[in-house]
């Protein structure tokens, strides 16, 4: 059977590729502590390349796995602008049953109305006299609206259907609504004062999932804002989904809202999760990418130069090659082969690198690694190939080198 060669033709010279191969594997095992450090410019730079790939895909992941989780459910619908007769703007408005109408919806869990109200200016007090006027945004909630929100209790509990019905003068405070007021517990039924008019403060919210701006706020009943304050509709209706049903219900609330004119209500609905999903991994990879892009350079560089080094201290070594018959391709071809493997070696230990850091950065922040197995196959290969690409310089100014020269140099 034919031995395969590997023909590098000058003058008819030959090298076979098993000679070119052991030839380069002795010229790198012959510096093993210069081996180390040229190869740490590589296994730098691919690891960061994996590890920062590895890392912004299970980043969006975790962004897109949070907001299934929260904003994904949440579908909002507000009082559409209409053309008046006088040429004026105005707002459609919302019916004060649009919370039971969505509710019959399949893959609703809970609705609720919100409006802010008027109450021209007057004040709000935690206590009649003596206390400092506060500025404090005034709401009204149906009694599914703090569902919707995904709020949570402090103290105290969040009025119901019958408060509502009544149009009772109970209010529910946000926490930092709370802490202006100087209200932090709620068994004593506390009072508040909204200019002369008196409410029974019944809960505080700690936190909320969607519109934040709830935690300033005093939040009453709609039937108490629409018996004191002349509320006329509400402004908007959050709605709460099951996962995966927040798009059909953006099609399908409007027209239970308001089936002879859906189109003038403005729904605002999550886009599809998967799209999201593309979306931020194209960005956090797209970023990432760069990053580990620049430590590759960097690792090319330092084989370069390592390289070069070599070849200015192996001078006499090349000029006695040159001198025995090794021709110009010869010299190249053994440098070439010397800087890919440092660069493959490189690529394989910062792949392991890079996969090992993505596994344990995600164990410590509990988030559940993606990585595509395919980057950490191709980066040995790609670290191969930067090394090739890194020794073309070094190995032309090795082959350059006149035999008689380097010997008389040597």
């Amino acid at each position: 059977m034919r031995r395969r060669r590997l023909r590098l033709t000058r003058r008819g010279r030959r090298i076979t590729l098993r000679d070119l191969l052991g030839e380069a594997l002795a010229g790198v095992a012959a510096r093993p502590s210069r081996l180390a450090l040229t190869t740490l410019g590589t296994v730098l730079g691919i690891a960061a390349l994996v590890a920062t790939m590895g890392l912004g895909q299970t980043a969006a992941g975790q962004i897109t796995d949070r907001f299934d989780r929260i904003a994904a459910v949440r579908v909002v619908i507000e009082a559409g602008q209409t053309d008046g007769p006088d040429g004026e703007v105005d707002l459609t408005q919302l019916p004060w049953d649009a919370p039971q109408r969505i509710g019959r919806l399949a893959g609703v869990e809970s609705a609720g109305t919100f409006a802010a109200v008027d109450v021209a200016g007057a004040p709000v007090r935690g206590v009649p006299y003596g206390a400092i006027d506060q500025v404090v945004p005034v709401a009204a909630a149906s009694a599914g609206l703090f569902d919707a929100l995904g709020a949570r209790l402090a103290a105290g509990r969040f009025f119901d259907e019958g408060h509502d019905a009544r149009g009772d003068a109970v209010v529910v405070l946000g926490r930092y609504a709370a802490e202006r007021l100087g209200i932090s517990r709620v068994d004593a039924q506390p009072s508040i004062f909204i200019g002369d008019r008196a409410f029974t403060v019944i809960g505080i919210v700690d936190a909320v999932d969607y519109r934040s701006g709830v935690q300033d706020s005093v939040i009453m009943p709609m039937g108490a804002a629409r018996a004191f304050y002349g509320l006329e509709a509400p402004d908007a209706v959050e709605i709460r989904t099951e996962l995966g049903a927040a798009q059909l219900i953006g099609r399908q609330a409007p027209l239970a809202v308001d089936p002879n004119n859906p189109d003038l209500l403005d729904v605002n609905a999550p886009p599809e999760p998967g799209s999201l999903r593309d979306t931020v991994s194209a960005d956090v990879n797209g970023l990432f990418l760069a990053l580990g892009g620049l430590s590759l350079l960097v690792g090319g560089l330092g084989i370069a130069n390592v390289t070069l080094l070599s070849v200015l201290e192996r001078v006499s070594e090349i000029g006695l090659r040159r001198a025995v018959g090794a021709g110009r391709l010869h010299v190249a071809g053994q440098f070439l082969v010397e800087s890919g493997i440092v660069g493959f070696l490189g690529g394989l230990v910062g792949s392991a690198v890079g996969v090992l850091t993505t596994l344990g950065v995600s164990l410590v922040r509990d988030w559940t690694p993606l990585l595509d197995i395919r980057l950490a196959l191709v980066a040995p290969l790609l670290g191969g190939l930067i090394g090739l690409v890194a020794g073309t310089y070094p190995a032309w100014r090795a082959s350059a080198v006149e035999p008689i020269t380097a010997l008389r140099t040597g």
